[in-house]
Order: C-alpha cells, then structure tokens, then sequence
C-alpha cells in the first residue's frame, strides 16, 4: 500500500504503461535470448535484500511465531487474505473475467460477513476457491507483455511489467480508504509484512535444503509463478533453467 498522495505515482505510471503498451518482449523470449539481462544490477540487490532479512526481518518473523497462537496467526493471514481478495476482484473485471468476478464477490461477502470481518476464512468451505489476480497480471493480459526479472530494494523479485501494478493494487486494496492516519497505516503494514513473512519460514527451510545458487532458484520460481498466473494455470512450456553462466554466476574461491 503506498501514501494517499497518489499524485505522485501518476506521471511515470502513465510513462510506464505507453512503454509497456508499446510493446516489451516476452518472458518466454526472454528466457530464449537472455534469462536475466538485468543480472549485473539484481544480484547485489538480491545480497542487499537477504543480508536485510537475515539481520532484521527474518528474526522478527520468527519472535511473531514465537509469540503468537495458531489461531490468532491464522486469523491475521486471513484477514489480510480476504482485503487481498478485494484487490484480485477489481482485476477479475478489468481482465473480463466475469465468472470469476462473481466468484471472488461471493468469497468477499462470505468472509466479511459470515468470517467475522474476514478473520476466518468461510468461503473454503463454500465451494468458492481462491484466486489471485493483479494490477501487474492485468497490464500484461491487455499488452501481451511479461517483462524482465527486476529485484526491488525490500520487497524482493518483480518484473519490469509488474512494478507498474504496484500503485494501483494499493489503491484498490480496501485499507487505503480505511487508513486514515499514517501511524494507522504503518501498523497494518508493519502486521501485514510480518505476517507474510512469517509464513515463509516453512518453505525457506526446504529451500535452504536444496543445493542450489538461491539467487538463480528465487529467480526462476518467481518468473515461473507469474508465467503460471497471467496464463490462468496453463503457460507455454519452458524447459527448467536453475543455473546462472559463468559470467552472471558469482566466483565462489
């Protein structure tokens, strides 16, 4: 969720979208020419980032795991899972997926009703599944386009498409209207990244198992998920790439 003054995200969004629009290779073709041309900038951001973690964000996660129950810890993932559901259902209807639409309307409505503001998570039990849809998947439906690897500073793997997206599912996400005061604001953010992260501990521990460069696996995972995600469960076939080159790899003495 970015700051109210959306005003500022205008200029380059709309910059971003005639360049986008204009036409940007394709994921596939660029895994075809060159997996990652941005290599030489994300990889020390990808050091930036885990150095980050490992200092500050990970031992938090897990002092929140510590302290606090399953139960509440749940309720917190669902409550931002159903704000989050918001955000996939304007996106439903931009990408004219109405069926769905009515779905994730009946998933809101269930959870926010009958789940106690979404704190439990009802629409499971409802036949109603849950999807994910964003501003990012949207611009890449209507241009065609997936981008290149792009590694943020803190908020990790994205991609030259999906960086666009970010201010516009901030704004359709329901807290943006409900937060009225910064320190509000930052205390739902500060919960909500939390949370998140400390739902990754888990699978960071099978990660953490496998010999890999886990800067080429984030990489992958990440452009695979998305791939999965703008193509609704059926992406063109990519043959698998979990190594760098021996140029982009970094030299291990």
């Amino acid at each position: 969720m970015i700051n109210h003054n959306i005003v500022f995200w205008r200029a380059p969004l709309l910059a971003g979208l005639m360049i986008l629009l204009a036409g940007c290779a394709s994921t596939e073709e660029m895994m075809r020419n060159d997996p990652d041309p941005l290599v030489k900038y994300n990889r020390p951001m990808f050091t930036f980032n885990d150095k980050l973690d490992k200092a500050v964000f990970k031992p938090v996660a897990k002092a929140y795991n510590a302290v606090m129950p399953a139960p509440a810890n749940t309720a917190v993932t669902n409550f931002f899972g159903n704000l989050r559901d918001v955000v996939t259902l304007a996106n439903d209807l931009l990408q004219l997926k109405f069926h769905q639409a009515a779905m994730d309307t009946s998933r809101v409505i269930a959870n926010t009703v009958f789940g106690l503001g979404g704190l439990i998570d009802v629409a499971r039990h409802m036949d109603l599944p849950k999807h994910d849809e964003d501003f990012g998947q949207t611009l890449s439906y209507w241009s065609g386009a997936e981008g290149y690897y792009l590694v943020l500073p803190v908020l990790g793997p994205n991609s030259t498409v999906d960086i666009w997206g970010l201010p516009g599912d901030s704004v359709a996400n329901p807290l943006y209207f409900v937060s009225t005061t910064t320190a509000a604001w930052a205390g739902l953010q500060t919960l909500y990244f939390v949370d998140l992260r400390a739902d990754l501990l888990r699978i960071e521990r099978v990660i953490e198992d496998m010999q890999i460069d886990p800067y080429a696996f984030q990489r992958q995972a990440y452009l695979q998920r998305r791939r999965n995600l703008v193509f609704d469960g059926n992406p063109p076939t990519l043959k698998p790439d979990f190594e760098e080159s021996e140029e982009a790899a970094p030299q291990t003495q």
